[in-house]
C-alpha cells in the first residue's frame, strides 16, 4: 500500500503531503498534524511484509518496529529526531517524527567537499553525545553514517535520525540479528549473525562518520580489512588531520572490538578538549529553535553522593474497547532515598523535553479548563515512582493520617501544606531538595511521550487502574469498582517507570489554579498566583470516574483543608532537582 496526498491518518490526525522515500523494510512520508506542522511518518513498506522470506516473522517485525519506536520516542535530547507518536493504521505500525528542515552530513560533504576538522568535530561531538543517552536507554544505533545525520537549516546542530535498526542489547550477551549494513560504517562484529554486541559498534561507525567528514573518502569495509587490505590512516589522505584526531579514528576502527574505547563517551574523550558533555545521567533539552548547546548548573554538594540503578518493567496499550494491543518491555533509570527502618523511597529519572500541554477539543470529557494547548519544555527532574505511601510519610512526619491503612497504601487526606511540609522535612533529613511537582512537569510525566486521554490509550479499565470502574470511557465495558485505595505498584506504569498516575488518589501539584492556560509558563515552572488560596490536584481517584482520570483533566481544592479530602482521596507525588549533570 502506497499512501497518497491527502490520505488520512489516526482518525485523521495526520494528512499526508507526499513521499519521502524508502529503504530496505521502511519507508518515511512527509504529513502535516492538526495544528498544520510539518512531520514525517515511518512504516514498514508492505512489499517486505508481503515477501516470503518475512512473512513468518511478520508478527515479530511488526512488534519491533512498534517496540523500537516507543523507546526511541523516550530519547528525548536535542540531537535526536523527536518522536511525537506511534500508533497503527490498515495494520502497518507508524512512527510519527519532527520534520527536520534542512541537509543530511552525506549532502553537505558532496556540496562542501571535505570540513574543517573543527565543523566535523562539532558535528561528531553533538551526535555523540547524543548516543550517550540511546546507549543509556538501553540502545544501539547500529547505522550510523553521514545520511542519518541532519543539519538544522541556518544552524550548526546535527540531529540523529532513523533509527530503523535500533535494538536494545544486553552487555556482553551474543544476540542473533540480521541487519541491514552499510558496509564502510559497520565493524566486523556487526556482518555476524550470533556476535556480541555493546555501545563499541556504535563507536566505530562514529569514528568512521568522522573519517569520511574530514577525508572525503569512505574507510575501507570490514571484511575487506580482515583480508589483510589495511585502514589508510586519515593523516595519509589531508595532512590537516591532527595527530590527535588521527589517533582517535584508529583506534575508534580497531578491528578487535576489545582494543576499542568500550563506550562513545571514552571514544571522545580521545579527542580531547571541547567534548561537549560528560557521561551524564540526565540530559537537558533545549528547543530546536536555539542552535546552541545544553548547558548545566555546577554541581551541588548533596547530590555528589548519588547510585543510580537501572529496573525493568512492562507498560502496554489499549483500544477504545481497553483490549491490550501490544506489551512493552522498558527500562529506566532510578536512586534509593533510605528514610530509616528499612523504609525507602524510589526516585525515577525523567528526561527533559518539549510536549503539548493541555487536551485537543475532540478529546471525551475535555473541560475548557484543559485549554489552550501549549508548547512546555521540561527540564530533567526525579520523581517517585509511587505516591508517597504511609509508610514513607509515617518515617518523616511520625504521623499517618489516612483513612484507608496500610503501609504500601497511599497516604491520603492530606491537605497541600501538609504535602508541603513532608517535602521541606524530607529535604532537611536527606540534605536534597524536595518538593511538589508543577503542574506541566506532572502532566509531561503522565504522558510519558503519548498524547492519548491516558498513557494506555484511548481508554482505560481497572486492570489497569484504580478509578470508579462503573464510569465508562471510550468503548470500554463496565469494571470493578473497589471503593478505596490500593497498593502502590499494583497496576502497570507508563513508558517512564512511574505507577498510578492515574487514579488511586488524587496527586496536589504546586500550581495555584487558574481557569484555563491563559498566560502560563512555558519553561515547566508552576503557574502561581500568591492572591489565589486553591491549588492544582491531577490524576483522579478511587473515588471518581474515568474521565477524570484523564492526563490532561484539572482538579482543585483549598491549600490547607483536610475537611473534604477524607472524601476526595488526596495524596501527593514528590520531585527531585538537582540543577546539574553527574559522571
Amino acid at each position: 500500500m502506497v499512501w497518497n496526498r491527502g490520505q488520512e491518518l489516526f482518525g485523521s490526525r495526520y494528512i499526508i503531503e507526499a513521499k519521502l522515500g524508502e529503504g530496505g523494510i521502511g519507508i518515511t512520508y512527509l504529513a502535516k498534524n492538526r495544528r498544520g506542522e510539518l512531520r514525517v511518518i515511518k512504516t514498514l513498506r508492505e512489499q517486505v511484509l508481503n515477501n516470503p522470506v518475512w512473512q513468518l516473522q511478520q508478527g515479530k517485525l511488526k512488534q519491533d518496529f512498534k517496540d523500537e519506536a516507543l523507546r526511541l520516542s523516550l530519547c528525548r535530547h536535542p540531537h535526536i529526531v523527536e518522536v511525537e507518536n506511534v500508533f497503527e493504521d490498515s495494520d502497518l505500525p507508524c512512527m510519527v517524527m519532527e520534520y527536520i528542515p534542512g541537509e543530511d552530513l552525506s549532502e553537505r560533504i558532496t556540496a562542501k567537499g571535505v570540513l574543517p576538522e573543527a565543523e566535523a568535530l562539532l558535528y561528531i561531538r553533538q551526535i555523540g553525545d547524543a548516543l550517550n543517552l540511546v546507549h543509556d536507554k538501553g540502545l544501539l544505533h547500529r547505522d550510523l553514517k553521514p545520511n542519518n545525520i541532519m543539519i538544522r537549516q541556518d544552524q550548526e546542530q546535527a540531529v540523529l535520525i532513523d533509527f530503523g535498526i535500533a535494538r536494545q542489547f544486553i552487555p556482553g550477551c551474543v544476540q542473533q540479528h540480521t541487519e541491514n549494513l552499510t558496509p564502510a560504517y559497520a565493524p566486523p562484529e556487526q556482518h555476524l549473525p550470533d556476535a556480541q554486541r555493546g555501545e563499541y559498534i556504535d563507536v566505530y561507525a562514529l569514528a568512521a562518520t568522522l573519517y569520511v567528514l574530514v577525508t572525503g573518502q569512505l574507510p575501507m569495509p570490514a571484511p575487506a580489512r580482515l583480508q589483510n587490505i589495511p585502514l589508510t590512516p586519515p593523516q595519509n589522505l589531508n595532512p590537516r588531520v591532527t595527530d590527535r584526531v588521527n589517533e582517535a579514528i584508529m583506534k575508534g576502527m580497531a578491528l578487535n572490538y576489545q582494543f576499542r574505547p568500550q563506550s562513545v563517551q571514552e571514544w571522545l574523550d580521545l579527542l580531547g578538549e571541547g567534548t561537549i558533555l560528560k557521561r551524564q545521567l540526565v540530559i537537558n533539552s533545549i528547543s530546536h529553535t536555539q542552535p546552541t548547546i545544553p548547558t548545566f548548573a555546577p554541581p551541588s554538594d548533596s547530590s555528589c553522593d548519588l547510585t543510580l540503578q537501572s529496573f525493568r518493567f512492562e507498560t502496554l496499550s489499549v483500544d477504545a474497547q481497553g483490549n491490550i494491543t501490544h506489551r512493552y518491555n522498558l527500562q529506566a533509570k532510578y536512586f534509593v532515598e533510605d528514610l530509616g527502618d528499612g523504609v525507602t523511597l524510589e526516585m525515577v529519572q525523567i528526561p527533559g523535553g518539549t510536549f503539548t500541554m493541555g487536551s485537543p477539543e475532540e478529546e471525551e470529557g475535555r473541560r475548557d479548563n484543559e485549554s489552550p494547548q501549549h508548547q512546555v519544555t521540561i527540564q530533567p527532574f526525579f520523581m517517585g515512582k509511587y505516591v508517597v505511601t504511609q509508610g514513607q510519610y509515617q518515617a518523616i512526619m511520625g504521623e499517618n493520617p489516612s483513612r484507608f491503612k496500610g503501609a504500601k497504601r497511599p497516604v491520603e487526606r492530606v491537605s497541600w501544606d501538609d504535602a508541603v511540609r513532608f517535602c521541606q522535612c524530607l529535604s532537611l533529613r536527606v540534605g536534597r531538595n524536595y518538593r511538589l511537582p508543577s503542574e506541566a512537569e506532572w502532566e509531561y510525566a503522565t504522558r510519558a511521550g503519548t498524547i492519548t486521554p491516558f498513557y494506555f490509550g484511548e481508554t482505560i479499565t481497572t486492570d489497569l487502574v484504580n478509578y470508579k470502574g462503573n464510569s465508562i470511557y471510550a468503548c470500554a465495558a463496565q469494571s470493578e469498582y473497589r471503593k478505596q485505595t490500593t497498593d502502590v505498584g499494583t497496576f502497570p506504569p507508563n513508558a517512564f517507570g512511574l505507577y498510578d498516575m492515574h487514579g488511586n488518589v488524587w496527586e496536589w501539584c504546586q500550581d495555584t489554579y487558574h481557569g484555563n492556560y491563559n498566560d502560563a509558563p512555558t519553561d515547566g515552572s508552576a503557574f502561581i498566583d500568591n492572591d489565589n488560596n486553591y491549588r492544582v490536584l491531577r490524576g483522579g481517584s478511587w473515588f471518581y470516574d474515568s474521565q477524570d482520570c484523564r492526563s490532561a483533566y484539572r482538579y482543585s481544592n483549598l491549600w490547607a483543608v483536610r475537611d473534604l479530602i477524607s472524601i476526595l482521596s488526596v495524596g501527593f507525588r514528590v520531585v527531585c532537582t538537582f540543577g546539574r549533570t553527574l559522571p
